[in-house]
């Protein structure tokens, strides 16, 4: 019975490799003083310079901030906005102490005008102060894993205690662009939001997002102190890639060369479609003798300046035994590299139903006719 019962293997097929890219494409110039660009799916660097120098990061500090916000406060909560929040220096939308705001509101003002008096204003209300809200921020960057980024406020003036790194500013994008309404917000290039007897316009600063249409987000930054800063995310055939510069005085060239050198190395493959793997699994009981085992889910692989040659490999049950239901787990498709490496797996379900059979009638109820 444990032989019945034991795992039946099947190599179905070999995908033969049939996309490739030149590997000695030559990588971007880049003028920043520290860069780096990401694939976030896998954690793939795809160029890097100075990638872990500390540095001062300006506005690109809105991304924590926006974030914490919104992981932290409804939407639709109003804001009663305090003398604290009015007259910061620097970029705002000149909000007025005791006016009322949404949350919502404030984050658009944070993400497009990179408004620091928004910026000071979401904070209080999620923290109580500044300094609260920081500490907050830097918890959440420990929870990222982050050791070479700290906060001392949401919204990026200089400070020498402010500061992150090229691969940990890339991270915390790469989380960011996981909330559906940060992706939302920061791929939008005009929104209105209201003030006072009238309505405030505000316009993305991130100009790439009207130049390149692969572009979707994400923060720009600058202060005299650090420089041009920047981060963008850009999505093409299916392939999403971060890119982040620091103290880089040619930030639109630098980033389309970036995505312009990465992409064509980017390989999203289909390896599944929904229903595409069907194996027989046999069945006593069932109309065919087999019950099918057949995936719901479809599977792509990510691979970068070659595919590699794929196995598909479908683990069943050697005999499956009734009462079966349809949606039941009754294998699993796996896809490996030549070294054995596993791509992805998907679980294979149950198509059909089969009763259990009926149970087995006494002799007394078989001599008297009954059952």
């Amino acid at each position: 019975m444990k032989r019945l019962l034991s795992l039946f293997c099947a190599v179905l097929s070999v995908c033969a490799a049939s996309l490739t890219v030149q590997a000695d494409a030559p990588e971007p110039s880049v003028s920043a003083e520290s860069a780096l660009l990401l694939e976030p799916s896998t954690g793939t660097v795809l160029y890097e310079k100075n990638a872990d120098r500390r540095l001062p990061m300006a506005s690109t500090t809105k991304i924590m901030t926006a974030l914490t916000v919104l992981e932290s406060l409804p939407l639709d909560r109003t804001v009663t906005i305090p003398p604290e929040a009015c007259g910061v220096e620097g970029s705002g939308i000149g909000l007025v102490p005791g006016e009322e705001l949404t949350v919502e509101d404030l984050i658009w003002a944070v993400l497009l005008e990179s408004a620091n008096d928004a910026s000071t204003a979401a904070a209080i209300a999620v923290s109580g102060s500044v300094g609260a809200f920081a500490d907050r921020m830097n918890e959440k960057a420990r929870e990222f894993g982050l050791t070479d980024t700290h906060f001392v406020n949401p919204h990026g003036l200089d400070d020498e205690e402010h500061y992150t790194t090229a691969r940990e500013l890339a991270v915390i994008a790469s989380r960011a662009i996981e909330n559906e309404d940060f992706r939302r917000m920061v791929s939008t290039v005009r929104h209105e939001i209201p003030k006072s007897g009238g309505t405030r316009y505000l316009i993305n600063h991130n100009r790439l997002l009207r130049e390149c249409p692969d572009v979707t987000g994400i923060k720009t930054g600058f202060t005299k102190r650090s420089g041009r800063c920047l981060v963008t995310s850009a999505e093409k055939d299916g392939v999403t890639l971060i890119a982040v510069t620091l103290n880089d005085p040619d930030d639109w060239q630098d980033h389309r060369a970036m995505f312009d050198a990465a992409f064509p190395r980017c390989h999203r493959i289909t390896l599944a479609e929904s229903g595409g793997v069907s194996f027989p699994v046999p069945c006593p009981g069932s109309e065919s003798g087999a019950v099918r085992a057949v995936n719901r889910e479809g599977l792509t692989g990510l691979f970068f300046d070659e595919v590699p040659e794929i196995r598909t490999v479908v683990e069943t049950k050697r005999l499956l035994f009734p009462p079966v239901e349809p949606g039941d787990v009754i294998g699993r498709v796996t896809y490996r590299t030549p070294e054995g490496d596993i791509v992805g797996s998907l679980d294979l379900y149950a198509e059909e139903a089969v009763p259990a059979p009926d149970p087995p009638r006494s002799l007394l109820d078989r001599l008297m006719g009954r059952g």
